[in-house]
């Protein structure tokens, strides 16, 4: 049977997720070009033993095997294909395109691609316009260059993509060659919004707004490749109609913009986002900016807290993977993707960790707008992980040193400088989110290394957030947190260390609700028959275990999960978002009990 989301019967599959792609970076001029491309999975001809190898796009397949729906990987049921992409094989993707309107003088066409797993190389018009490699962070391509023989004309766009999975060093996230489990069918190729759009030469090509909510000001850095450093950018920072600032900044230098009048701060409760216009030269970009402060600090019983706007705040968390069992790691819509964060609001949570993923940013979007905190994880790889390692402390392990690379699947080198280079791209990618507000580089020693080391780079390229390093186990003594992983023991909170304790994962409660399961076999850590069963467990555990641990110094808390995935069955939804099998108000009122528990009241920063 093919479980299907109630966004699938509404999917137009020449058009599917049509909304701009970028929210905090909106410019008028561009086409989307998800739909019903050509697709073929051809052998590959390039050298199977570099993982990095991927064929030319310029020497197409003789045959296409069909069509599929961009920008579902073709293993899923939304992209009409349903076939598994092998390491030793190529998948081509093909269609036309026109631009959205004649180029004008030194104006260049821009093409965007969202995400595609995992090494591609692009063509346009027979010439190969750029490669990349990395499942999860967007790439763009000049491609004007590549269409000045028939500017008017339609245009061809290949792509051959390969995707290795688990049979190299590459991030792949919770992808494995064989499911089962807590680990998940592979994804491939395309899975973010493809689209293009016509830019000036002298453009606005990346946006960073950093509160610094204390002193009123919205830190601005407009970035421009082609500028001399005699330009200058309009910066607007609107309050509905009103222009609650405005200045003419220098390109590619921080500069505080103060804003007039009383500043409107941002929350989970009163989610207010500014309105972001900058010119420069002939480019004008929409954004947005939401007033906040992260970090950490102590409460009036002296037990470290996280601070949220400089008060101590208990995050209410849940495990949040970001999977469909329709569209595998793309939503089936856009409505989705905001029905996730509208009903972890209203079971009352305050904060979704994103795991092992990156989101579109349309995602992150819907958090900075309806007030959900996010914590995002960086996506793990390495090569085959030791369960030892990885699962035995679960029950009980000693905890390693990450600096021995092998045992953490680490050995490669190369792998090693791959992961810290999109551990960097993704801090710059997502630094300007309103929500975010903290980074977790591990998770549970998959693929870990040197993690003390790598929390003092995150920690330098975003001073404005704290950094849980090393989710679960195999905790190096780093970062801010003290993280804990409980499933199998009664949640007890340890003597502090000066870092925030928090338990980052813990729960796994699970429900199979028949017609609404992946399959026949189903996982979870604790498994229940009823509703009614599963409801009681939860409120058993959380007022004899959690708020009591709260009470006595557990300062976050995230909850395993928020919606079913595959075999596992321990979501407060099932995979189909068609069943939530927690009552909203009981669920709410569990919530409501571990926020009573914390203490209020901010006594000084540790600092």
């Amino acid at each position: 049977m093919t479980l299907l989301t109630p966004w699938a019967a509404t999917l137009d599959a020449d058009a599917p997720l049509p909304e701009y792609p970028r929210p905090q970076l909106v410019r008028g001029d561009w086409t989307n070009l998800n739909g019903r491309w050509s697709y073929a999975i051809t052998p590959l001809s390039a050298r199977a033993a570099d993982p990095l190898a991927v064929d030319d796009p310029t020497a197409q397949p003789e045959g296409w095997d069909g069509r599929i729906v961009v920008p579902f990987s073709p293993e899923t049921a939304l992209s009409g294909v349903g076939r598994i992409l092998r390491a030793d094989q190529t998948l081509w993707y093909r269609r036309s395109f026109s631009l959205p309107r004649p180029l004008r003088g030194g104006e260049r066409a821009i093409l965007h691609f969202g995400a595609v797993d995992q090494s591609s190389r692009v063509a346009v018009d027979g010439v190969e316009v750029g490669r990349h490699t990395g499942g999860y962070l967007p790439f763009a391509l000049d491609i004007t260059a590549a269409l000045s023989a028939t500017p008017e004309s339609a245009h061809e766009l290949v792509v051959a993509v390969r995707d290795v999975t688990d049979a190299a060093w590459l991030s792949r996230g919770k992808q494995t060659s064989r499911p089962g489990g807590i680990w998940y069918t592979p994804q491939s190729g395309i899975w973010q919004t493809v689209w293009l759009e016509i830019v000036p030469r002298l453009t606005v090509d990346r946006l960073v707004l950093t509160p610094d909510l204390d002193a009123g000001v919205v830190v601005v850095t407009v970035h421009s490749e082609h500028a001399t450093g005699a330009e200058k950018a309009r910066v607007e920072v609107l309050d509905g109609g009103r222009v609650a600032a405005s200045a003419d900044l220098p390109v590619g230098v921080p500069t505080g913009v103060v804003l007039d009048g009383p500043v409107r701060v941002w929350s989970p409760e009163d989610p207010f986002l500014y309105d972001v216009r900058v010119t420069l030269g002939d480019d004008r970009v929409e954004s947005y900016v939401g007033m906040r402060s992260f970090g950490v600090g102590v409460d009036d019983r002296g037990f470290a807290r996280l601070l949220l706007n400089g008060a101590p705040h208990l995050p209410v968390g849940l495990l949040d993977q970001g999977y469909w069992p329709d569209g595998g790691y793309t939503a089936p819509s856009d409505a989705a993707l905001e029905y996730d964060v509208r009903l972890a609001k209203r079971l009352g949570f305050t904060m979704l960790r994103k795991h092992i993923k990156v989101e579109p940013l349309r995602w992150y979007y819907h958090c900075d707008r309806l007030g959900m905190l996010v914590w995002q994880d960086a996506v793990s790889g390495g090569t085959a992980y030791n369960p030892l390692v990885v699962s035995a402390p679960a029950i009980a392990s000693p905890t390693l040193d990450d600096r021995r690379h092998a045992r953490f699947g680490r050995a490669d080198e190369a792998g090693r400088d791959a992961f810290e280079r999109e551990l960097r791209d993704m801090i710059e990618h997502l630094r300007s989110v309103t929500s975010l507000s903290l980074w977790v580089p591990f998770n549970e020693g998959w693929g870990q290394f040197d993690a003390a080391r790598i929390a003092g780079v995150v920690r330098e390229l975003d001073p404005t957030r704290p950094v849980d390093h090393a989710s679960g186990w195999h905790d190096q003594g780093a970062g801010d947190l003290h993280s804990l992983h409980i499933y199998f023991r009664p949640v007890r909170a340890p003597r502090g260390d000066g870092r925030v304790l928090a338990l980052t994962e813990y729960g796994g409660y699970s429900l199979a609700v028949p017609e609404h399961t992946w399959s026949a076999t189903t996982f979870g850590y604790k498994k229940y028959r009823s509703r009614d069963q599963l409801v009681a467990a939860l409120q058993r555990l959380h007022e004899r275990e959690i708020a009591p641990a709260i009470a006595r110094g557990l300062a976050a808390t995230v909850y395993t999960q928020l919606a079913d995935v595959e075999e596992e069955v321990n979501g407060l939804v099932t995979y189909d978002r068609r069943f939530v099998k927690v009552p909203e108000d009981a669920m709410r009122a569990i919530n409501d009990g571990l926020r009573d528990a914390a203490s209020p009241r901010l006594r000084k920063d540790p600092a």
